[in-house]
């Protein structure tokens, strides 16, 4: 006959040996051209860059994860194909949470932004620990800084920096998702649609984006977020 104490002791052993964890996934879902930048081509060249972030319960950022999509070209009323934007995954940290966000930009060097995305999709499964590069959570940051400050902890920053101006960042956004408020939510999924109209010159244009983040839980180890 086993002692209840042996009973109890093991029972709270495996509760703490395999505590249950979140992890966020981000996904592109679709993206149509309403009304274009390019006009006189009657043609837009666009990419997207997105990434997840995350921040321990003291709002410190812990980790980042980049994934890109693109190049395309998009003509009026077209609806891109997003097949080959690969989901990117990245652990929520207990108590903290993780900021999704994502860029839609107009293309002016097709042969050096297609290197960037490729570059981009290679560290694609790679969680990038930055040391002073992103900011505390508390700081107020658009989705472009996030998505800018995760490349450069993957040493794709410069890169970045140098295939954007003024004019070509059709749009970004984000979306942030406290752990605490998650679990409480009972939610297995947002879908986050965002509308991105502006003028070039002459040129207005018009785009919608719809992008999903889901948090799944999985059992990890007593070594995980």
């Amino acid at each position: 006959m086993r002692h209840p104490f042996f009973i109890s002791s093991l029972l709270l052993f495996t509760s703490c040996a395999a505590p249950k964890s979140l992890t966020a996934e981000l996904t592109p879902r679709s993206l149509r051209a309403n009304n274009l930048e390019e006009t006189i081509s009657r043609r837009d060249e666009v990419m997207l860059a997105y990434s997840l972030v995350s921040y321990d319960n003291q709002n410190k950022a812990v980790g980042v994860i980049n994934g890109g999509w693109g190049v395309e070209t998009l003509k009026k009323g077209q609806s891109a194909n997003l097949a080959q934007a690969i989901p990117v995954r990245l652990p929520m940290p207990r108590g903290g949470k993780i900021v999704a966000s994502v860029v839609l930009v107009e293309v002016d060097d097709y042969k050096t932004a297609s290197t960037l995305v490729m570059q981009i999709q290679k560290l694609n499964n790679i969680v990038a620990v930055p040391a002073g590069i992103l900011l505390t959570a508390t700081e107020v940051l658009t989705p472009l800084k996030y998505v800018s400050a995760g490349l450069a902890a993957a040493g794709l920053g410069l890169q970045f920096a140098n295939q954007l101006d003024d004019d070509d960042v059709l749009g970004q956004s984000s979306v942030t998702i406290d752990d605490a408020a998650w679990r409480k939510s009972g939610k297995q999924q947002l879908h986050i649609p965002a509308r991105f109209t502006g003028q070039h010159l002459r040129d207005s244009f018009d785009y919608e984006l719809t992008y999903d983040v889901a948090l799944k839980t999985l059992k990890m180890g007593p070594s995980g977020q």
